[in-house]
């Protein structure tokens, strides 16, 4: 991962939920790498340390002092997306996302000193699928599942942005680590030479590198210019038959067997429709902007930087 610069201003004091997923763990070590003390806000008082609070958010559960003397705040906890379906795990995906902010957001407008940012999750999947348009952060939102919740997940955060607060929403595209994510799953089946695209293979990829992320979270710490809803994509989307092909040629194996849409949608159903075989070819108009510069803005060369780190 590029490395961020200490900071020498901003944020000290960073209040960190979701540390133990991919995207959490990145930027928890990079930060501490960077200079700032970190907080994480675990839901299991297992693997936690001093400076940890254990919060629970679907009880409505944080303690009086888990953000006091925070100086930023960053949000990324939720329930995976990428399993099938059911009623069950669709109240837990909106919920998990939409009451958690909602806690937060409510008691950082409560706080006396309150923090400088608070950086939200959220994700491109807000735009629904839009087929070949180009998406910023100024489009609107879709009407499926996924772009409903995101539009309640970011709406969440209002009492912090009421409060003074900036706000980043952070919209996430598909993170690029083989130590998880989408790539992740993807690498043992391309390794093997059984890869290709999945169902026509023209939905659009809006991707990023992990360290790519990491750094761009980090930049909207510090930027005072950023607020709102940002993009975090690289700048050149791809489509579907063109990431099969550019990971197939990365690995140097074949990547020409497609994977039928009706076998997808059988396995994973409405997840399927809405994911798999959807897509958002959205552009980071915000994060250019504000001048961040990516270290891997070209597909090829994200895969290549990220396979380098591959334990």
């Amino acid at each position: 991962m590029t490395a961020a610069p200490v900071h020498t201003e901003g944020p000290r004091t960073v209040a960190v939920t979701g540390s133990t997923g991919l995207i959490g763990t990145a930027l928890v070590a990079q930060l501490r790498a960077s200079g700032y003390a970190v907080r994480r806000l675990l839901r299991s008082a297992k693997g936690a340390t001093a400076s940890d609070v254990v919060w629970d958010p679907a009880r409505g559960a944080l303690p009086p002092m888990a953000l006091e003397g925070t100086d930023a705040i960053v949000h990324l906890a939720g329930e995976p997306v990428a399993h099938r379906w059911t009623a069950e795990r669709k109240r837990a995906i909106r919920e998990s996302r939409v009451r958690s902010t909602e806690l937060l957001a409510q008691a950082i407008g409560a706080l006396a000193r309150k923090p400088r940012v608070l950086l939200a999750g959220s994700a491109i999947g807000y735009y629904g699928d839009r087929g070949d348009a180009l998406l910023d952060e100024a489009s609107a939102p879709g009407s499926d599942f996924l772009a409903a919740t995101c539009v309640e997940w970011e709406r969440a955060t209002a009492p912090a942005a009421d409060a003074g607060v900036r706000v980043v929403l952070l919209r996430t595209g598909i993170v690029l680590s083989p130590r998880g994510g989408a790539l992740g799953r993807l690498l043992p089946i391309f390794r093997l030479g059984a890869g290709g695209p999945i169902g026509s293979g023209r939905q659009w990829m809006s991707w990023i590198s992990l360290g790519d992320h990491v750094r761009a979270m980090l930049h909207a710490l510090v930027t005072e210019s950023m607020h709102g809803p940002a993009n975090l994509v690289a700048p050149n989307p791809v489509t579907n038959a063109d990431f099969a092909t550019t990971l197939g040629r990365v690995l140097a194996r074949p990547a020409f067997m497609p994977v039928p849409a009706f076998v997808l949608e059988l396995l994973y159903g409405e997840m399927a429709r809405a994911t798999l075989l959807a897509g958002q070819r959205a552009l980071p108009k915000s994060l250019m902007a504000n001048r961040f510069e990516f270290a891997h803005p070209t597909l090829e060369g994200a895969l290549r930087a990220e396979l380098r780190r591959d334990p």
